[in-house]
């Protein structure tokens, strides 16, 4: 019964930390928006490894594009695993793509974090002052970003 205990504590504080960085990425390679979560109780550090990261998920790009050509569907589920980060893929009916590191799978929490972004995006793109395939500066992404994360990722 303590070892059970001992298992139940570390995965509840070390396996199930839950870190995310997620980011989309336009035509050219270029990234039009990027966010981080973290399970509460957790600081986000913006700056230690968002170029880690950022190099992580522009990497996987190559894989995400040959899982795109021999698959129908948008989510391409987790497409590569660098160390301990897996990344999963999502690709838009315009061919853009949303990356997710993860530390942890959560599968069925990403894809309906991937889900409710991309109907953001989508109302991100009809409004007509946006030029697709820039960087989306909106406040109002930004915090359905961050409720979506939280619902879904670390909440």
């Amino acid at each position: 019964k303590l070892i059970n205990c001992l298992i139940h504590f570390y995965k509840r504080d070390f396996v199930m930390s839950g870190t995310y960085y997620f980011v989309i990425v336009g035509h050219n390679d270029n990234p039009l928006f990027e966010v981080e979560f973290s399970s509460s109780g957790r600081e986000v550090r913006k700056d230690d490894h968002r170029h880690l990261n950022q190099f992580i998920a522009h990497a996987a790009l190559d894989l995400v594009d040959e899982h795109m050509l021999r698959t129908p569907n948008m989510y391409l589920k987790i497409v590569d695993k660098f160390n301990e980060w897996f990344v999963s893929a999502f690709v838009t009916a315009s061919r853009q793509r949303f990356i997710m590191l993860h530390d942890l799978k959560n599968e069925d929490g990403i894809k309906s974090f991937f889900s409710e972004m991309y109907e953001t995006y989508i109302k991100q793109v009809m409004n007509p002052f946006y030029s697709i395939n820039t960087p989306i500066k909106s406040v109002h992404f930004e915090k359905k970003a961050q409720f979506y994360g939280r619902k879904f990722l670390t909440g």
